[in-house]
């Protein structure tokens, strides 16, 4: 176990700004999979401190995301982030599991997301290259849409 400590610190601490929120939502998708191991198991500790652990991460996110460069999108991130650390003490508190699900579900789906944001422009999964091409005349979007993807579209606080 030691090894993988220390192969997570040294990817933690090599890691650019964006490798790292995808490094925070991997760790709370692995946390809430193993809430819903120990719920299953019926291991009342492991499950509380895997939740709260989830929570952590959820409150880091939340505490880097830079509202005046990220706007209304930082905004819905910080809700969505709130949200789910509800449905963690909710869950929790009534033993659901379902409750869970719907926040791994949540986490799996941001998770996805921040990964296809990190595509480089150009790449077969860019979704900035996926809308340009898509049968919408650029009066649609006005062409904003690239400038987005520069540091101005940084949501999240940290800076490269």
């Amino acid at each position: 176990m030691m090894w993988k400590e220390s192969y997570l610190e040294s990817r933690i601490m090599s890691a650019d700004p964006l490798e790292l929120v995808s490094l925070l939502y991997q760790g709370a998708l692995d946390s809430v999979s193993d809430a819903r191991k120990y719920l299953a198991d019926g291991d009342i500790p492991a499950r509380s401190k895997a939740i709260s652990k989830v929570t952590e991460i959820l409150t880091e996110l939340e505490a880097s995301l830079n509202h005046q460069a990220g706007g209304s999108i930082s905004r819905a991130l910080a809700d969505l982030y709130q949200y789910m650390r509800l449905r963690l003490l909710e869950a929790n508190i009534r033993r659901d599991d379902g409750m869970l699900g719907e926040v791994q579900s949540l986490l799996a789906t941001m998770a996805e997301a921040w990964k296809r944001i990190q595509q480089p422009p150009g790449s077969k999964n860019d979704p900035v290259a996926e809308l340009a091409s898509a049968p919408l005349p650029p009066a649609v979007w006005g062409g904003a849409f690239e400038a987005e993807r520069g540091p101005e579209f940084a949501v999240h606080g940290w800076s490269a």
